[in-house]
C-alpha cells in the first residue's frame, strides 16, 4: 500500500502576550488560534492540500498532499510566510494501512440531514435513513469532513429525482454517491487523479451503485459532457475561482452550482467570479463555508 506525503507542522508559543497567535494548550502545550489558523489555511489552499488534521491535544498539524513536490513547495512557502510562528515543519510519508487503522478508532456513522456516512465497521444494522459507506483513505477523504458535510446539507435542499447531477473532484464519491441516493438519474463523478478514482469506484460499488454513476477521469479544463442540473465542486479557493468558467458551462439554464472547500473569508473571492449566478444560499460549520447558486436562464 503506497505512502501519502505529508507535512507535519508544530507552533512556538506567542512571545506576547498582549497579542498572542497561540492559545496555551495543558503542559505547555500550544496550537494557532483562529486568527493564525485562517492565515494557514489561506496559505495552504495554493497548494491544494487533500487533508489538514490537527491535533486538539498538542501543537501538531499533519497536512497531506498529492504529491511530495506540492508538500516540499508548501513547507518553504510556510518557512517564509510564518517563519515566527513555526517551531518545525518536518515531511512525513504516512503508511495508508497506519490512516485505516486511525480512522477505524476514530471514526463512526454520522446523520447529515436524511443520510448517513458511516465506516464499513460502523454500519447501522436498521438505518432509518439512506447510508452511504465509505472507506477512509488518506488522499481522499472519509466522508466526514465539515465541507462534505456542507456539501451535503446543500444538496438535500434540492429536488434531485431524475437530475442529472455532475460532481467534480469527486475524490471518495460521497457526494456523487449522496446524489444517487436521493434520486438522481444521471450521475458523473469526475476526477483527474486515477488514483482517485480507484477510490471512488470502489466506494460506489460498495454501495450498488456502479451501475447508476458514470466515473470520468479527466481535468476540469478539458472536461466535455453534457450541462448537468446540479454542478458539485468541494475543492478550494484558488481552484474555483480560477476554474470558474468551466463551472459554470457545464451547468444548465436554472441548474445550480454547489460550491465548498472554503473559509468563510474567501467568499469575497469567490463571489465576484460567480457574479452572474444567484446567490440560493450559504451555509457555515466552523472555518468552512458553502454555497449554493442558481444558473441564469437562456436568452
Amino acid at each position: 500500500m503506497a505512502d501519502s506525503p505529508a507535512l507535519e507542522l508544530a507552533f512556538h508559543r506567542a512571545p506576547d502576550a498582549a497579542s498572542p497567535s497561540m492559545a496555551a494548550l495543558g503542559n505547555g502545550d500550544t496550537r494557532p488560534d483562529p486568527f493564525l489558523r485562517e492565515r494557514l489555511y489561506a496559505l495552504l489552499d495554493d497548494f491544494e492540500p487533500l487533508a489538514i488534521h490537527e491535533d486538539e491535544h498538542s501543537d501538531t498539524w499533519r497536512v497531506f498532499f498529492k504529491s511530495s513536490s506540492a508538500r516540499d513547495a508548501a513547507a518553504a512557502h510556510l518557512a517564509t510566510a510564518i517563519a515566527p510562528h513555526l517551531l518545525r515543519t518536518a515531511p512525513v510519508d504516512v503508511p495508508d494501512e497506519d490512516w485505516a487503522r486511525r480512522s477505524q478508532q476514530d471514526l463512526n456513522a454520522i446523520e447529515v440531514g436524511g443520510l448517513i456516512v458511516a465506516p464499513p465497521w460502523d454500519v447501522p444494522r436498521a438505518p432509518s435513513k439512506p447510508v452511504i459507506i465509505i472507506e477512509p483513505s488518506t488522499g481522499f477523504g472519509t466522508g466526514h469532513h465539515a465541507t462534505t458535510r456542507l456539501c451535503l446539507r446543500l444538496l438535500q435542499q434540492l429536488d434531485l429525482r431524475g437530475a442529472r447531477v455532475l460532481d467534480i473532484g469527486t475524490g471518495s464519491g460521497v457526494l456523487a454517491l449522496a446524489a444517487w441516493k436521493l434520486g438522481a438519474a444521471d450521475v458523473i463523478a469526475v476526477d483527474y487523479d486515477p488514483d482517485a478514482l480507484d477510490n471512488a469506484r470502489a466506494n460506489i460499488a460498495r454501495n450498488g451503485g456502479a451501475a447508476a454513476i458514470d466515473i470520468i477521469c479527466d481535468d476540469l479544463s478539458t472536461l466535455k459532457v453534457q450541462p448537468a442540473d446540479v454542478v458539485l465542486a468541494n475543492l478550494t479557493a484558488a481552484v474555483l475561482v480560477r476554474h470558474a468558467g468551466a463551472l459554470r458551462a457545464h451547468a444548465r439554464h436554472h441548474g445550480y452550482v454547489i460550491l465548498s472547500g472554503f473559509a468563510p473569508d474567501h467568499l469575497v473571492e469567490i463571489r465576484p467570479a460567480f457574479d452572474d449566478l444567484l446567490d440560493i444560499n450559504e451555509i457555515t460549520e466552523g472555518e468552512w463555508a458553502a454555497i449554493c447558486l442558481e444558473m441564469p436562464g437562456g436568452v
